[in-house]
């Protein structure tokens, strides 16, 4: 059995596929991986009408495989969910020292990257929003031809979050909610606006 499949066949992951319009979000180190990339990629999906797929590891499960082993052909789900699509944003957490405020852009559309970081920097202002690839560290910029954000006919843009803005920051030690944190739920929105917008623009 693959690595992949082999985390698919693990007890408690839940795999997901919801196919919408021909953008899509995916999130798949989510659960107790990359905490909230899942909660935040199904929450854009469902907002703008975009497809989702993820995968939600439960506790205490955390087996992160490289993006470039997360092979459709390896899940039935994941292959009909790229087939589908044209346009991707993949969502992942990251922590690097000196880049906790720092949300950080690849994947080979570099149009659909600066246009999501456009819409970003409007609902994120506090936050630096990285989009030069100069800037993001080589393994974090989402290039290889194999990874899932450069499989769609139109590829996409991967976005690195760092734990702030995904609401699991010490920041957040007194947040009793309702809800989702408001750097989290502007993240969502900016998101939404990015998709939906650019949907337009592509028919103009």
């Amino acid at each position: 059995m693959t690595e992949f499949a082999a985390i698919l066949d693990a007890p408690g992951v839940e795999e997901v596929c919801e196919l919408r319009s021909r953008v899509g979000f995916m999130a798949y180190h989510g659960g107790n991986l990359e905490l909230m990339t899942d909660v935040i990629a199904a929450r854009a999906a469902e907002q703008s009408g975009a497809s989702y797929y993820g995968v939600v590891q439960p506790v205490p499960m955390r087996e992160h495989l490289p993006s470039i082993k997360v092979r459709p052909e390896e899940s039935p789900r994941l292959s009909s969910f790229i087939d589908h699509i044209d346009l991707v944003v993949t969502v992942h957490g990251f922590g690097r020292r000196g880049l906790f405020t720092s949300l950080l852009l690849g994947g080979g559309n570099r149009a659909f990257a600066q246009h999501v970081g456009t819409a970003l920097r409007r609902t994120l202002p506090a936050y630096d929003i990285v989009t030069d690839l100069d800037v993001i560290p080589k393994p974090l910029r989402g290039l290889h031809p194999q990874n899932p954000v450069n499989l769609p006919r139109l590829g996409g843009v991967q976005i690195e979050l760092p734990p702030r803005v995904r609401g699991s920051s010490p920041l957040w030690w007194d947040w009793e909610g309702p809800g989702l944190t408001p750097h989290t739920l502007a993240l969502i929105d900016g998101l939404v606006d990015a998709v939906q917008n650019w949907e337009c623009v592509a028919e103009n």
